[in-house]
């Protein structure tokens, strides 16, 4: 495994390991992977980049916490030099980006040295990270069951201890749900707090880029880079959360069908209550109405992107991926508008419900890493499609806009990991980041 961002920042500013051997090292982790986590490999610009980090360092030079670190993003947004693909047939034949997407640039910019594009869930459309052109990914804690998605690569490549960091996408569950099945923590700014300038698009009103690290820590520093381009943040100093108000979800839309899922909350607010935190209930009446919405607006928003391509080409779609655009050819424009609606007034409800809290607490998802390939499984001897259970908790918070994380909870049955969601009422991404950090384990 990597030394954790804090260790690792330290040695190469003190210059005990180069960016050179650090950059070499995850380069060789990254091209010896099994998890299928990997797009394409940057070798050639890293390395010379990471020599140049080296000189600057030699001349005293330092651009801040994330100078020399590799990182990886996710095959939907730009690299100059490298192609996007998203996942698809359909670009299988991309030209190079000629330009780093702005959050790319800002990485850059901080020191950091990107190292690989990584595998996306086709074009984004899907919670499982299981189609795409090139395979599905596979979950580092179990290759037979899936990463979730559609940020595969990205948690699979940090949650195997490939990677320090990785950028991602987030429309509905993106970065927070492979977070969560991977063992690492999944970081969802608000709504229009990054540019998504250079990604492809999947649901323009809906789509978010976010971070993937395996800590708190790693994904508060890449957030000060992000946010703030000068990169002089240092991450989050103390996770102090006394007086925080924590909402805990009562209504039955929130429940998770894994009860390993309920425990790991329930083991989350224990530890914030003791640390000050004070904990309410709190009831969602609006919640079916505001999510039902969703399907709509993204479908919409998704055939409108590629109907040209539908037209032309659809066997250069995954089957799954064609199927459930295809749809929203027919679905008449008041459709969407009054989705649109909708969401704009069960919106102004969810927040008037929750407008005295700080946070939400609750499970990322409803369930935890699944078969490879399975549409539904086994609960309680009930059938239950797995897709709606891994979008159901996280999309919320994508129609509403608010910053959300997702960290690594408490496994009681030392199974799979669980994810724990924190959400963002009245506090921002620093906050939601503090109070996340306080359930990290001592």
């Amino acid at each position: 495994m990597l030394p954790d961002l804090r260790d690792l920042g330290m040695a190469l500013r003190s210059r005990e390991l180069s960016a050179t051997e650090h950059v070499r090292d995850v380069l060789d982790r990254l091209a010896a992977d099994t998890l299928n986590s990997v797009i394409a490999l940057d070798p050639e610009r890293a390395l010379a980049a990471a020599a140049e980090r080296d000189a600057e360092l030699a001349r005293g030079e330092w651009r801040g916490p994330l100078h020399g670190v590799a990182v990886g993003v996710k095959d939907l947004i730009d690299v100059a030099g490298l192609p996007t693909r998203a996942g698809s047939n359909v670009l299988a034949d991309a030209p190079p980006a000629t330009a780093d997407a702005p959050v790319v640039a800002r990485l850059r910019e901080a020191g950091a040295v990107v190292v690989a594009k990584l595998h996306t869930h086709e074009f984004a459309y899907g919670p499982t990270g299981d189609v795409a052109a090139t395979g599905p990914a596979r979950n580092p804690h179990d290759p037979s069951r899936i990463t979730g998605g559609s940020s595969s690569g990205s948690a699979a490549a940090v949650g195997a201890g490939h990677l320090p960091l990785a950028l991602g996408t987030d429309t509905g569950a993106s970065v927070r749900t492979p977070a969560a099945l991977c063992g690492v923590v999944g970081l969802k700014p608000a709504f229009g707090a990054l540019p998504t300038d250079g990604s492809f698009p999947l649901s323009e009103t809906l789509d978010h880029i976010g971070v993937i690290a395996p800590d708190v820590h790693a994904a508060s520093v890449a957030w000060d880079v992000l946010s703030r381009p000068d990169g002089t943040g240092g991450g989050i100093q103390s996770p102090g959360v006394g007086g925080v108000r924590v909402g805990l979800l009562t209504d039955e839309y929130w429940r998770p069908l894994d009860p390993a899922l309920a425990k790991a909350v329930e083991a989350a607010a224990a530890r914030l209550q003791a640390r000050g935190a004070q904990l309410h209930e709190v009831s969602t009446p609006m919640i079916e109405e505001l999510a039902a919405t969703y399907p709509m607006i993204v479908g919409a928003e998704a055939y409108a992107t590629h109907a040209q391509w539908l037209a032309d080409r659809p066997q250069d779609y995954q089957p799954i991926t064609r199927e459930r655009l295809l749809p929203f050819a027919d679905q008449p424009a008041r459709a969407y508008v009054d989705a649109v609606r909708a969401r704009r007034r069960l919106k102004a409800a969810m927040r008037a419900a929750v407008a005295h809290l700080d946070v939400l607490l609750l499970p990322t998802t409803r369930l935890r890493a699944t078969p490879i390939g399975a549409e539904e499984v086994t609960v309680d001897g009930a059938a239950v499609a797995v897709r709606p259970q891994l979008l159901a908790l996280t999309l919320p918070f994508n129609l509403t806009g608010w910053p959300a994380a997702s960290v690594p909870g408490e496994v009681a049955d030392g199974g799979l990991p669980a994810g724990v969601q924190v959400v963002g009422v009245r506090l921002e991404e620093r906050g939601v980041l503090r109070v996340a950090g306080a359930l990290a384990r001592d």
